[in-house]
């Protein structure tokens, strides 16, 4: 499985983007909760090493187990609504006693891309058949539903995101597109209206309200628009320079608790508060580097699943950032999504950098361009 590669094919850029983004977060992180600091850093020491492993065995390889990434995907989703910890209503994190506590979402995700690259791959001739392009539905659904049900409705909006991507950039016929968008479009809009009336089931209650309260913060500033608000008047605070990492400064995010666990969801609050527009500016050009990166690589790959591969990283860091950023800045409504890199969570962090072992792979095999 490992292969002789030409060391001038590795992308370094891409590490170092990695790494600068992932030495930001192990700042914020130990600034917004400093006995996480410890952890964060173990976090990325790992995943480096993860990445680098990764990065030099053959995908193709790897790829040949693409029906076992997808049935341990759908079992570990199915397992947590069964077994899963229920915190805040919700079931996303499996407690194994003793020895560590995992989000199946965030492993599931990284994994339906291997298997949808190979999958594609396989049938890359049929692709845009009806047969096939049911079966890539049908495929999907069961990991949308799981993930819906735990419930964790901004986790359930990025599946069906990447799995768009992955479904274009997999050949996915002009045609077929633009059907698609013209039933999609105003489907979502009769969503949106039947999910304003009163005792609607389409969503839960809570999310409900954080849609009202997005749409009307006044009205719920008190209750859900609470910590956007105070996550909007952080990020402004911080002016140009920010206030500094571990400050002591009251009226702070991090001291004045305005924003329960402020390191995860709502770390680019931090961020903009004590590294400033500066600081924030920094974060995102990073984020939206790497995307662009793993977009390179993709056009340059040697075969489709490669590109599937890569392509299907970038949609990750690209949407989930957006998404993470928007919420915090109130573009969106509140829904709880890690920032790639950033935010505490090991689960979170190791799957990102075991994708990224996967994007390096793909480029230290790209196909000869001269």
């Amino acid at each position: 499985m490992l292969k002789r590669y030409k060391l001038r094919n590795y992308d370094f850029k891409l590490i170092l983007l990695v790494l600068a983004i992932s030495i930001i977060g192990i700042m914020a992180v130990g600034s917004a909760k400093e006995s996480l600091q410890s952890k964060q850093i173990a976090g990325v020491a790992m995943g480096i090493v993860l990445m680098i492993f990764i990065s030099l065995i053959d995908y193709s390889q790897l790829l040949r187990l693409y029906w076992f990434y997808y049935i341990f995907s759908i079992s570990i989703l199915v397992a947590v609504l069964i077994w899963g910890e229920k915190v805040n209503g919700a079931r996303r994190w499996i407690d194994i006693p003793h020895l560590f506590q995992f989000q199946p979402s965030e492993i599931a995700k990284i994994l339906l891309i291997l298997f949808y690259a190979q999958f594609i791959m396989k049938y890359k001739e049929k692709f845009n058949t009806f047969k096939i392009l049911l079966l890539c539905v049908v495929l999907m659904l069961p990991a949308i539903i799981l993930v819906y049900k735990e419930p964790n409705l901004s986790t359930t909006i990025l599946y069906c995101i990447i799995f768009c991507v992955l479904m274009f950039v997999g050949g996915l016929n002009y045609k077929i597109i633009g059907g698609v968008l013209a039933v999609v479009v105003p489907s979502l809009a009769i969503a949106f209206y039947l999910v304003m009336q009163p005792g609607q089931q389409l969503i839960e209650n809570y999310q409900l309200t954080r849609i009202l309260a997005w749409l009307n913060p006044e009205k719920y500033a008190d209750a859900e628009a609470y910590q956007q608000l105070n996550s909007v008047m952080a990020i402004g605070s911080g002016q140009l320079w920010g206030k500094g990492l571990n400050n002591n400064v009251i009226a702070s995010v991090k001291n004045g608790n305005f924003i329960s666990e402020p390191e995860t969801d709502f770390i680019f609050a931090v961020i903009g508060e004590e590294m400033g527009f500066v600081g924030a500016c920094i974060v995102i050009v990073l984020l939206m580097l790497i995307a662009l990166e793993c977009i390179s690589i993709a056009r340059t790959a040697k075969d489709t699943s490669g590109m599937i591969i890569a392509s299907g990283m970038a949609a990750v860091i690209g949407f989930q950032s957006f998404m993470n950023i928007a919420v915090t800045t109130m573009i969106m409504p509140n829904t709880g999504i890690p920032l790639p890199f950033v935010s505490n969570g090991m689960t979170s962090l190791l799957s990102l950098f075991i994708g990224m072992g996967f994007v390096l792979n793909v480029r230290l095999q790209r196909k000869n361009l001269y």
